[in-house]
């Protein structure tokens, strides 16, 4: 069941799991995304903005209780990059309660650095293998289940399969 309405967002909205949002630009990214939690059986609402001004509407727009518990993040995106949605959700208050992972195809140490300075929780380089995919999201929901996403240092920021 994938459909992309006309917005570039799209819901799986089940009874009252782990609200995501996956913010990529890559249907396809969105794709295995969605067959990797489904796998891991993972139990959650998923929602998809392929882009970060829609990213950022939505997010305006929502009410408290809709906000995502977690925001899986790309860095590389059109009409607003990764980097600007970080910047704009850790200037606001209202979204406070976000974990965001920020996802990117390259590893940049300069890069992670002021992720990590302006408030990603972590960092995940987009990993080449679906499996890889499925691990790093199964570690995202370990570390959120046992001491939350923040990470404890920049040592620990980045997530490896």
């Amino acid at each position: 069941m994938l459909e992309y309405p006309h917005f570039g967002i799209h819901s799986r909205m089940p009874n009252n799991e782990t609200r995501l949002i996956l913010a990529d630009d890559d249907p396809d990214d969105y794709s295995f995304f969605q067959e990797a939690l489904q796998e891991l059986g993972v139990s959650v609402q998923l929602q998809y903005c392929e882009n970060g001004a829609t990213l950022m509407q939505l997010l305006s727009a929502s009410q408290n209780r809709e906000l995502p518990e977690i925001l899986f993040l790309d860095l590389n995106m059109p009409r607003k990059s990764g980097f600007d949605c970080l910047k704009e959700i850790r200037g606001d208050k209202r979204f406070s309660g976000i974990d965001v992972v920020v996802i990117s195809t390259s590893y940049e140490p300069e890069i992670v650095h002021l992720l990590y300075e302006n408030g990603a929780d972590r960092y995940i380089v987009k990993p080449c293998t679906f499996a890889d995919l499925k691990k790093v999201i199964h570690q995202v929901f370990r570390l959120k289940s046992r001491a939350g996403l923040k990470s404890n240092s920049k040592s620990d920021f980045v997530l490896q399969p």
